[in-house]
């Protein structure tokens, strides 16, 4: 079993920025393709960001594409959601996946391709 958990959400202001992290208790983490995913009150899970295991496919929703960076730590077992620039839109909670080892391409944006998600962070952007 998997246990993956976020943090570094909060409330920020238009134009702020966030780094949220989430740390996986997996000893083969580097072999996990790792996504973020993001759910707003009223609103279906969304796909933000995803990162194959072995760094050939990264994938961002065209709504952060160029303020939103994905990046990992193999050896700290821990992926990263660096977020600038945010909007109030970007206000959700904010959650982070895990796939065990799957062929590059689309197919890790969508959220039926992963295995384990943490509890959520929560990320406030206010006006």
């Amino acid at each position: 079993q998997v246990q993956l958990v976020e943090s570094g959400g909060g409330l920020v202001h238009t134009g702020g920025s966030l780094r949220l992290s989430c740390a996986a208790s997996a000893r083969t983490f580097s072999t996990y393709t790792m996504g973020w995913f993001r759910q707003a009150p009223g609103k279906e899970r969304e796909f933000v960001a995803a990162m194959h295991w072995s760094g050939g496919s990264i994938y961002y929703a065209d709504s952060v594409k160029g303020r939103f960076t994905i990046s990992r730590d193999n050896a700290k077992n821990t992926v990263y959601l660096q977020m600038n620039s945010l909007k109030p839109e970007d206000t959700a909670v904010y959650y982070c996946a895990a796939a065990r080892t799957v062929t590059q391409g689309l197919g890790i944006t969508r959220l039926g391709e992963y295995d384990y998600w943490g509890q959520g962070t929560q990320v406030t952007v206010s006006s």
